[in-house]
């Protein structure tokens, strides 16, 4: 959405705190023999306490408050009691809501107990390049050149990128124009980012497959050729110099 008013950067800056606090907490809750659903259970009490509605839910059905996904679970995974996470486990956790009429979106990938998986160094790049991508946007910044950032900087840790999923508008509904912020480079899109929009960037660095292709249960995305996936994302109000890291209370970069 376009910042006009006052009370506009107010609205996205009390619901980007909501969605980072409960992701943060959502972080630290997470433990060895926890199912994903008492995770995202507490996720959802934490939303409620706030008055924010579930943005998944809200705007799709979604059969849960948040999105976990597990190993080789790309997006989208379902919570469940029958998700045990384990010792190693490549866990994803996607917050997104609703709050006053105002919509925000984050999202962070980490390892549950000990990295005996050696998960972490997917993680570890995935949060370092959308730092670089993202304080690489500012007012007048070609979209496809931000893809290009997240693109060669996963190629040069020996990653790849999911090529159907993207980072997109956010504001006053949950995806919004711009609608396709990739991860790589489409030469034709002439499209900028313009000063005092608020946007959600999200990085999705894998290690084998460069398509996510949706399970038999409606929801769950994984990867077309195997391997692991990270994301991190972060909603922000791009400026013309330094962007606004709106949902900075989710520490992901601490």
């Amino acid at each position: 959405m376009s910042i006009s008013k006052e009370f506009e950067l107010v609205g996205m800056q009390e619901v980007s705190e909501v969605v980072g606090t409960t992701l943060r907490l959502m972080r630290e809750y997470a433990k060895v023999g926890m199912s994903t659903k008492e995770l995202d259970e507490y996720g959802g009490e934490i939303l409620k306490s706030y008055g924010a509605k579930s943005a998944p839910y809200e705007t799709y059905k979604f059969p849960g408050y948040t999105c976990i996904s597990v190993n080789e679970e790309a997006a989208h995974g379902i919570p469940s009691d029958k998700k045990i996470l384990k010792e190693g486990d490549l866990i994803n956790v996607d917050v997104s809501a609703e709050l006053n009429g105002f919509w925000a979106d984050n999202g962070c990938s980490f390892v549950i107990g000990e990295d005996i998986h050696n998960h972490q160094p997917l993680v570890d790049a995935s949060k370092k390049i959308l730092k670089k991508a993202i304080y690489s946007i500012k007012g007048g910044v070609k979209i496809a050149d931000i893809g290009h950032i997240i693109e060669s900087e996963a190629k040069k840790r020996g990653f790849k990128v999911i090529k159907n999923l993207a980072g997109h508008g956010v504001g006053r509904s949950l995806h919004e124009s711009p609608e396709n912020i990739l991860n790589y480079r489409v030469r034709t899109n002439r499209e900028r980012f313009r000063k005092n929009t608020t946007v959600a960037v999200e990085t999705f660095i894998s290690t084998k497959s460069t398509i996510a292709v949706e399970l038999n249960d409606g929801w769950t995305l994984v990867g077309n050729r195997g391997g692991f996936v990270t994301q991190h994302e972060q909603t922000i109000l791009v400026t013309d110099q330094a962007p606004v890291i709106l949902t900075a209370s989710n520490g992901i970069w601490d």
